[in-house]
């Protein structure tokens, strides 16, 4: 009897458990599903974008003629390595590709960059970083105000508060520096 008992507790428990794991399986495997071909789009792309900003920080860190370029090319590495590796399993759970190479026109910037220095350097990076970020932001407020996956939106959500904190940032550099934004 009392064995039988333990069995059917079991049994209910096990039971009980079984929605719970089959909604969570649900969730996992219907991520994709959900992810509109829009959405892949821009998983790939933010991610695309993530790279450059993180191979232009880094030469602005080595080529920076100020500090302010330097800690901003810095925080172009820091916060894009976070922002996509987050990405990165955005990708994966809604089976976006990952890129593995810079975009034609960020190689030819970061090509034009790496011939320039000094003030020059700064100048050419202020104007390529205002811009990018410009065009990121709308990209991101884009998919959060119509994307038709949760996860992908919530992704843009938290990747905007970050590129608007950039773009704020330069714009402050590029009015100190007396450059041109646009």
């Amino acid at each position: 009897m009392k064995l039988r008992r333990t069995l059917n507790l079991i049994s209910i428990s096990v039971l009980a458990l079984l929605p719970a794991a089959a909604l969570t399986a649900n969730a996992q495997s219907g991520s994709s599903a959900s992810a509109s071909t829009a959405d892949k789009h821009f998983v790939t792309a933010a991610l695309r974008g993530g790279m450059a900003e993180v191979e232009l920080g880094k030469l602005a860190v080595e080529k920076g003629s100020s500090d302010d370029v330097k800690q901003f090319g810095q925080k172009m590495v820091t916060d894009h390595t976070q922002l996509g590796d987050e990405m990165k399993q955005v990708a994966q759970q809604v089976g976006a590709t990952q890129p593995s190479a810079l975009s034609a026109s960020d190689q030819a910037l970061e090509a034009k960059l790496k011939m320039l220095s000094g003030n020059a350097f700064d100048r050419a990076y202020i104007q390529a970083m205002v811009k990018d970020h410009e065009t990121d932001l709308g990209d991101f407020n884009k998919v959060i105000a119509g994307g038709s996956s949760s996860v992908v939106t919530d992704a843009a959500r938290q990747g905007a508060k970050v590129i608007q904190e950039h773009l704020d940032m330069i714009k402050k550099i590029a009015q100190t520096k007396s450059v041109a934004s646009n």
